[in-house]
């Protein structure tokens, strides 16, 4: 059996950026997981003593608190920075923009509208922002019985599916005189996808390697098993069964923006003892 990796996956920039951030800045603590990935984080608190928060009130006078790169929520931030914690901001670049756009555009009197996972901790924070309120959606079916302005900014969770958000975006440009429409989805995304999908209609199982809260690798996940029906999840080499191969020609490849190198080459490698 032939394995072929697709040919855009795994670290986003600005994962790259968060993983160096907290490299550098050894026996300090991150305020929620840095990334979405178990194997990453307790590899940065093994190696680098970079340890793990989730109640930013547990930071004392002193202490080094690396904000995670999908952002915190604005009042937290800014009662961290108040509190004489040491704070240092890993946000990803593409999950700030975001931020100041619910900002700008909710002060200027817009209806805020996110696509996105309202439990998700980047549209937490880019939630708040928004001075006026925002309101987050996943589906078309989500504006019924909403009162919006007239004047709509619509943002994006930097992970979702190009597809799916010019659903949203096609419904409400007929229904309001104003639509302002951000491109706020990473391109990094943009090429992991088209990567995955591109790669599952040539191979006959799909195998996607990330963290399972994560939210892009889920979507890579969808993508794959649209086209490839044995398509499957894998946090890393211990998940797999190598009955998923038998018979198979073409595996294929993809991970998620937080999955490191490392744990894509062991599946690559379990994948290769197994079968040969």
């Amino acid at each position: 059996m032939k394995i072929k990796l697709a040919e855009s996956y795994g670290f986003c920039f600005g994962v790259k950026r968060a993983i160096k951030i907290a490299e550098e800045n050894k026996n300090a603590a991150t305020y929620g997981p840095l990334i979405h990935n178990s194997k990453e984080i307790a590899r940065l608190d093994s190696d680098y003593k970079v340890g793990l928060v989730e109640d930013f009130t547990t930071f004392q006078l002193g202490d080094k608190a690396i904000v995670r790169t999908h952002g915190i929520v604005k009042d937290e931030l800014k009662a961290l920075k108040e509190s004489g914690v040491d704070v240092v901001d890993a946000t990803c670049p593409f999950v700030t923009k975001p931020q100041e756009i619910a900002q700008e555009m909710s002060e200027a009197g817009y209806s805020v509208v996110i696509f996105g996972d309202e439990k998700h901790p980047e549209i937490k924070g880019v939630k708040s922002y928004a001075t006026h309120g925002a309101i987050v959606v996943t589906e078309v079916e989500d504006f019924e019985d909403l009162k919006l302005h007239e004047r709509i900014a619509l943002i994006a969770q930097t992970t979702r599916k190009v597809e799916d958000y010019m659903k949203i975006a096609n419904y409400l440009i007929p229904r309001y005189k104003e639509v302002r429409i951000f491109n706020t989805i990473c391109n990094a995304t943009f090429e992991n996808q088209d990567a995955a999908r591109k790669l599952s209609k040539q191979a006959d199982v799909m195998i996607i390697i990330g963290g399972k809260n994560s939210s892009n690798t889920k979507q890579l996940f969808n993508i794959a098993h649209e086209n490839c029906s044995d398509s499957y999840h894998i946090e890393d080499e211990n998940e797999i069964d190598m009955l998923w191969f038998k018979g198979k020609k073409l595996c294929g490849i993809s991970a998620g923006a937080s999955t490191p190198d490392w744990i894509i080459q062991n599946v690559v490698d379990s994948i290769q003892n197994g079968v040969n």
